[in-house]
């Protein structure tokens, strides 16, 4: 389990890395995690930015450099990281590097109910996910093949995993859509006959009882 950050909104995390190329007031912070794509490789909610940036300068990782004002706009403070905030951006990279996390992806819940669909409707709805995904994967690998040519390895590496974990995808999606479609699933019979009848089978209901589905 990791460990309780003073800020553990994965945002910061982004943000620290950013201040240290340089110090930035909040709306430039956001523009280079725009620029450099960092939205692709987290779920950012923009709205909280400015609260992040305070809880940051609250425990002391951040802190005001200047104050600074361009035309009429309004004023806009600079920040800078810290000793303490350097620190903790090191500490904070080693364990998301180093300690696994299971992560729930909305996916795994829907096949986890996989069973309130028939068997011939999962099967078709699987197929077309498994198209578009295969249709993803292929923009991904040449998009990734130009930056390739473009950039330092090092600075995609975010997109080569991201890259791996879909094709793992992918590839169990045709091993299972297989199955469904040769109908070598076990226990195919059951799971049709509940939809054709309505009543669930008792191997089923016996199943659900005794808590071993999960």
């Amino acid at each position: 389990m990791g460990k309780r950050r003073r800020v553990s909104n994965l945002l910061a995390l982004t943000m620290l890395s950013v201040l240290t190329t340089r110090p930035m007031h909040p709306y430039e912070i956001a523009s280079v995690l725009r620029a450099w794509g960092k939205d692709q490789d987290q779920k950012i909610k923009w709205g909280t930015l400015y609260t992040v940036v305070q809880n940051l300068a609250k425990h002391g990782l951040i802190e005001a450099a200047e104050t600074v004002q361009q035309g009429g706009r309004p004023e806009r403070t600079v920040y800078r990281i810290t000793d303490a905030g350097r620190a903790e951006l090191a500490d904070w990279v080693r364990e998301l590097v180093a300690v696994p996390e299971r992560e729930v992806p909305k996916f795994k819940a829907a096949l986890s109910e996989l069973g309130v669909l028939g068997p011939d409707e999962a099967t078709s709805l699987l197929r077309e996910r498994l198209q578009t995904l295969e249709e993803q994967l292929a923009g991904d690998r040449e998009a990734l093949a130009g930056y390739t040519r473009e950039l330092p390895r090092l600075f995609l590496i975010p997109q080569e995993y991201d890259l791996a974990i879909r094709e793992a995808e992918a590839a169990w999606l045709r091993s299972f859509v297989q199955e469904l479609t040769d109908g070598t699933l076990p226990d195919m019979d059951l799971w049709r006959a509940y939809h054709d009848t309505g009543v669930m089978p008792p191997e089923l209901t016996e199943l659900q009882e005794r808590g071993t589905t999960g």
